[in-house]
């Protein structure tokens, strides 16, 4: 058996000798490139800080200290050492989640991966253990340089440094990229610590050594090489960051050598007080492709060649990503007054090919939603259009902002979000599915949901010809499906992808549920019930058409992707009662709670969101309603009455 097979909980390591642990560092590497590769995920982060993990799960007793990831995609060697060790349905449904989940173990402490939320942890939990008298209980954060970019952290870290009574270890995870290199000025400080020559000198020399030493020169040289390592944090100056904050200070470290994590790790266990550990790691260590990988360091792949890194299969449709970045950097050619802003997901968002083309104009602030938004309405204010690219999920985050700083504000900004409505393996904090209902409550915004290609590129220039108001535009993860072209267009932009003789059911569909729809519609023809299927390409305000057309049929059901509970089928009904109009709505969405994670389609499965489903329950409506169709009032009304008072309302 190999070393790792015989991990099945931390304490496992503690019989481990150095060259043990360094035989199973590399085991470790073996296993993530081999099983992530068949499964696609995070791969070049777990493989810079294997080490790391080892050393933190050595010199602590987890669950008893409590360990905290920042983000925790950097969490598969954790889940290795924690006795999880069968990825062969990683981030599928039903398998081990991509980042930490307590329902899988009892040392997953912070689900959530929001980036820079970990020393906010970390403070209250190192605060409830010290008042509630658990003193023997340390906490660790693992927290990346990409991190620090995020406002969250320095609120943190303002609060730790105002009480030293706490046991809790900072460990700053340092390998110069969040996604992409890191960015700001943040990184232009610790970037100096790293390429300082007198640093990478120590470091070479301590490693060359250390491994011809043996024995007590071996324990003689530690010592030695601790009072290095500390006068070296002085002499690079990097100690003074964190001293003015009255925080310990111990590094740099090299992340992969495993005997110097582990005596830093010792010496901040028994300092007592609030320790920074910093780590310089390197991401994707191990794996060549994943090193020589410049544009992400291989930060998540899909299914790969083990070998060669390359991907095994090749989509044969563009990507919602790559539609969109080709799209604004045309707009962007044509339009100077156009920017792009985003949160240190530069590639991610497809944001990459306009700074390419103009560097100046585009703008990665690091993990600050926040400070994006607003820094938004500032650009709007000086004269510009910013265009504020950046993952569905994370809008959450910056919603004063959109609100207040934006809307209040009429500044023309619009948000593109990517990743939008169910996404798949990333799980509940990475689901793209509370935009809908968060942003349509902010007054005067527009909300646009392309179903295809085509209309993603349509309404990006609809939206940056918006000046007065925020404009949004989401779409989905991965490739664009087929393209479905309208049969007319209404007055008000509402495409008619379907029009049938018998008027019984109006399906509002929402960006790209429109093929959900048409396959509803197409099983309810086969029952008899003529359907009309409709894509409002603007979702809020709901356009007058959709109300008229809903008059007209005797239910209205609404399909959209993100949380139906206060979601766009919310809207139509609102806007439909304040019509007067009766029809009844059905309402199909998302549940209002976390899902997990998991295929699109196998997640859409789990909550019954499928045409068979769909249609089934639709034919049971329609044959038992006592709903006639609705009588339309004048044309001059823009009001419509049901024919008759024995109506319900579903």
């Amino acid at each position: 058996m190999t070393l790792l097979e015989n991990i099945h909980e931390p304490r496992d390591l503690d019989g481990l000798s150095d060259a043990q642990l360094n035989q199973l560092a590399e085991e470790i590497r073996e296993f993530l490139v081999t099983e992530v590769s068949k499964t696609g995920g995070h791969l070049g982060p777990n493989l810079g800080v294997v080490e790391l993990t080892i050393a933190i799960h050595s010199v602590f007793d987890s669950p008893n200290d409590a360990i905290v990831f920042d983000t925790g995609h950097q969490s598969y060697v954790h889940k290795l050492l924690t006795g999880r060790q069968d990825f062969s349905q990683l981030r599928q449904l039903g398998g081990l989640a991509g980042y930490p989940q307590r329902s899988e173990s009892v040392h997953d402490i912070v689900e959530s991966s929001h980036a820079s939320s970990s020393l906010s942890w970390a403070d209250g939990i190192s605060r409830a253990f010290a008042m509630t008298g658990q003193s023997d209980r340390h906490v660790v954060a693992v927290v990346g340089d990409g991190a620090l970019t995020g406002g969250m952290t320095w609120e943190a870290l303002n609060n730790i440094s105002d009480d030293n009574s706490r046991k809790l270890v900072i460990v700053v995870n340092d390998n110069g990229r969040s996604y992409a290199p890191t960015i700001g000025g943040m990184a232009r400080f610790l970037n100096t610590v790293r390429t300082r020559r007198a640093y990478r000198t120590l470091h070479l020399s301590s490693r060359n050594l250390f491994s011809h030493l043996g024995g007590p020169a071996r324990a003689f040289y530690r010592g030695v090489r601790g009072g290095l390592h500390g006068f070296l944090s002085r002499f690079t100056n990097n100690e003074a960051l964190y001293s003015n904050l009255d925080i310990k200070y111990i590094g740099p470290i090299d992340g992969h050598d495993l005997v110097a994590m582990r005596e830093a790790l010792e010496q901040a266990k028994n300092y007592g007080a609030p320790v920074i550990v910093h780590a310089i790691t390197q991401k994707g260590r191990g794996f060549e492709p994943a090193i020589h990988d410049v544009a992400d360091q291989f930060h998540a792949v899909g299914q790969i060649d083990p070998e060669t890194g390359e991907p095994v299969e090749v989509a044969s449709r563009p990507s919602w990503t790559s539609v969109f970045a080709d799209e604004i950097l045309h707009i962007a050619e044509e339009n100077p007054r156009i920017v792009g802003i985003t949160a240190a997901m530069l590639r991610p968002t497809g944001l990459h090919r306009f700074a390419e083309k103009f560097p100046s104009r585009v703008f990665d602030v690091g993990i600050a939603e926040q400070h994006a938004v607003t820094s938004a309405a500032g650009l709007a204010f000086g004269g510009l259009h910013p265009v504020v690219a950046m993952y569905a999920t994370f809008v959450n985050r910056a919603f004063d902002q959109v609100l207040m700083d934006v809307a209040l504000h009429k500044a023309g900004v619009t948000f593109v979000l990517d990743r939008a409505g169910v996404t798949g393996p990333d799980g509940p904090s990475h689901h793209g599915m509370w935009d809908l209902a968060i942003l349509q409550v902010v007054p005067n915004i527009r909300l646009a949901a392309p179903r295809d290609g085509s209309r993603l590129r349509e309404q990006l220039r609809e939206a940056v010809a918006i000046e007065d108001a925020p404009t949004v535009l989401r779409f989905s993860k991965g490739n664009v499906g087929a393209e479905f072209e309208a049969v007319r267009r209404t007055v008000d932009g509402v495409d008619v992808l379907l029009e049938a003789a018998h008027k019984d059911v109006l399906i509002v569909t929402v960006g790209p549920m429109a093929a959900l729809g048409l396959q509803v519609a197409e099983r309810l023809a086969a029952q008899g019930i003529g359907a009309t299927v409709i894509d409002p390409r603007w979702v809020v305000p709901v356009p007058q058409s959709v109300v008229e057309l809903a008059s007209q049929h005797r239910i209205v059901v609404s399909i959209e992707d993100g949380v139906r509970v206060g979601g766009i089928g919310t809207r139509i009904r609102q806007d439909l009662r304040a019509a007067g109009v009766d029809t009844a709505v059905t309402e199909l969405g998302l549940p209002d709670e976390f899902l997990p994670h998991g295929s699109r389609e196998a997640i859409l499965d789990l909550i019954h969101l499928t045409p068979q489903k769909i249609a089934r329950d639709l034919v049971a409506q329609v044959l038992g309603s006592r709903i006639p169709v609705a009588r339309p009032l004048p044309e001059d009304s823009g009001r419509s009455i049901n024919a008759t008072a024995d109506s319900e309302e579903g």
